[in-house]
């Protein structure tokens, strides 16, 4: 009997974006429908679900045991127990005689969740953060480019990494992060932060960046896109949709737990410099202090 990991994030939904990367295309065109039709999948039988993808069910087989399944109907019982009785549904019914208690009850619960599916993906693309890691340590210069939203957290991305000693920058401006991104070279770093990963200025900098010999890291929410595909390495994020708040909105604390984690294991790596600069930085911060 094939047990499931404990380090497989539990939930089919964050099982699969953790996966999606490694799979095949078409285990990602069954990934797809799977992520695209849950109430429908838990009613398909496996020869439907083949038809309907127009592929062996062998595929959709070895699918299942790559997420950790047993196999088909393992996954149709967890995806029945997600979609029959989603526990989301706990925060995301916000309404409008909830009083004080029971609306910070549901907004702090789904930020909960955003981050703790955000860490089992972390953890189950361990690998993948390693590689990021050993890259941002070794970089001779970092830039991190975001636009709305996501510029609030290229910013503080930048507001962290100064403290490390390596030259680094951030871009919330189109036009900006294409001038900056020409100059770059080989050992550059460009983090960039795009909850859908298909901003289309992002992506033309990211290009002209890459073009330039610079190495890029992506922080997104979707695995099969556009930023994705152009990108060196790639972390990502999951988060739900509300009534009052965007899966994009909802993101935001999963993202910057990514570049805090980041930026945690790059001052250990350079643990004197970064001490020593943290120190340099306290000092001149107190003098604005009254």
């Amino acid at each position: 009997m094939t047990k499931v990991s404990t380090s497989m994030p539990q939930s089919v939904s964050v099982r699969i974006r953790a996966m999606y990367p490694q799979l095949s295309a078409k285990e990602q065109q069954i990934a797809d429908y799977i992520l695209d039709h849950p109430t429908e999948i838990i009613h398909l039988s496996i020869t439907a679900l083949s038809d309907l993808c127009e592929c062996a069910e062998a595929t959709i087989f070895r699918l299942c045991r790559r997420l950790n399944f047993q196999g088909y109907q393992a996954l149709k019982i967890a995806l029945a127990s997600e979609v029959v009785h989603p526990l989301q549904n706990i925060h995301q019914e916000i309404s409008p005689t909830d009083d004080a208690a029971s609306l910070a009850d549901k907004v702090f619960q789904a930020d909960i969740d955003t981050i703790s599916d955000t860490l089992q993906l972390t953890k189950a693309n361990a690998a993948q953060l390693e590689k990021v890691i050993d890259t941002l340590v070794k970089a001779r210069r970092i830039e991190f480019y975001g636009n709305g939203g996501s510029g609030i957290i290229a910013q503080d991305g930048y507001h962290k990494f100064m403290r490390t000693g390596i030259p680094c920058m951030y871009h919330s401006d189109s036009h900006y992060q294409v001038m900056s991104a020409s100059l770059l070279q080989k050992g550059d770093v460009v983090i960039a932060i795009s909850h859908s990963g298909s901003n289309k200025d992002i992506l033309e900098a990211l290009k002209v960046a890459k073009d330039a010999g610079a190495t890029i890291v992506a922080i997104t929410g979707y695995g099969k896109s556009p930023l994705v595909k152009l990108a060196d390495y790639s972390l990502f994020t999951t988060s739900r949709e509300t009534a009052f708040r965007t899966e994009a909105l909802s993101s935001r604390l999963a993202q910057l737990s990514l570049i805090d984690l980041l930026y945690i294991a790059v001052s250990f790596r350079r643990q004197d410099e970064t001490v020593d600069n943290i120190s340099k930085i306290r000092h001149s911060i107190s003098l604005k202090r009254l």
